[in-house]
């Protein structure tokens, strides 16, 4: 057995790890996976040049921000599409309720805050005129400080919390899909250098992994992968449905077999291009932060 460090987020959009790992999709493959928990993506995007885990898998705008700080990271896989609803609190009815009011986000230049930004300036509110922002770490910890904080009046939420916020008051005012369009979000990422030194191991991740994904999204599945929902994320039944019923939600949920999105890819880099200023406010080429090479050979094999 091989073992492979695997740093992740605790959300639902980790279902396919969760799931190839009680399954044995991984033990077939002859890996042995160590899960991480990142509390947040600064933690992330320092932990994997520095060698304290293999494989990353996050919102792919972290792998761009890891890039563009000089780190030989490449992306290696998507996975899916954001999931995310922008959640505020119960007495917001409208965006232009938002002003003077504060977002809360993981960090404030990557990810799910730009995505944030975004859909904020495209309805005319601007960070600092309009609106400030306060860091709340990862999703789970964004999720629970804006329950127990009501000076956070909104967020990007995704599934499971963003139901677990609802059930206690507070709503959202649309999915992340309908508010912004395709999206590129969570996938998987690895320093280059490591990809060139343990191409094998990567293939056998991505097979196992691609298998995992295509587990659970098969329906006849439903009722196992909602069990193992419920189990992970300590969710009564309707929660542990809704989030299940949210990641196979066609063009905002998983994708098949884990595939890479490059209209959604092209959509990141254009908001870090435009909320940034970054690259002139054109975004680059796609292709300098991705080598989906061993990808393919394992959607091949699985």
């Amino acid at each position: 057995m091989n073992t492979l460090r695997v740093n992740i987020f605790n959300t639902s959009s980790n279902l396919p790890l969760l799931a190839g790992l009680q399954a044995g999709d991984f033990a077939e493959q002859g890996l042995n996976i160590e899960v991480q928990h990142t509390p947040n993506s600064d933690e992330q995007r320092a932990g994997l040049p520095a060698g304290r885990f293999d494989i990353a898998h996050a919102a792919l705008d972290n792998a761009v921000a890891l890039i563009e700080s000089g780190a030989d990271a490449v992306i290696v896989c998507g996975g899916d599409a954001g999931l995310n609803d922008f959640i505020v609190r119960p007495e917001i009815s409208s965006f232009e309720d938002l002003r003077g009011k504060l977002l809360a986000v993981d960090a404030p230049n990557t990810a799910y805050a730009l995505a944030a930004k975004k859909i904020l300036k495209d309805r005319g509110l601007l960070e600092g005129r309009d609106y400030q922002i306060k860091l709340a770490g990862g999703t789970g910890p964004r999720a629970a400080a804006m329950a127990s904080d009501p000076d956070l009046a909104c967020g990007m939420i995704n599934p499971p919390f963003n139901f677990k916020l609802r059930a206690q008051g507070l709503k959202s005012l649309g999915s992340q899909y309908d508010l912004l369009g395709p999206y590129q979000a969570t996938g998987a990422y690895v320093m280059r250098g490591w990809a060139q030194a343990h191409g094998d191991l990567l293939r056998r991740y991505l097979t196992a992994y691609i298998r995992a994904q295509r587990r659970v999204m098969d329906r006849a599945n439903e009722s196992a992968m909602i069990e193992l929902l419920g189990a992970n994320f300590k969710l009564e039944g309707q929660a542990a449905r809704n989030t299940y019923e949210a990641l196979l939600t066609a063009g905002s949920g998983l994708a098949p077999d884990a595939a890479f999105s490059h209209e959604g890819f092209v959509r990141v880099l254009t908001i870090r291009a435009e909320m940034e200023g970054m690259w002139g406010g054109v975004p680059p080429a796609p292709e300098r932060y991705l080598d989906l090479s061993a990808y393919e050979q394992a959607r091949a094999l699985a």
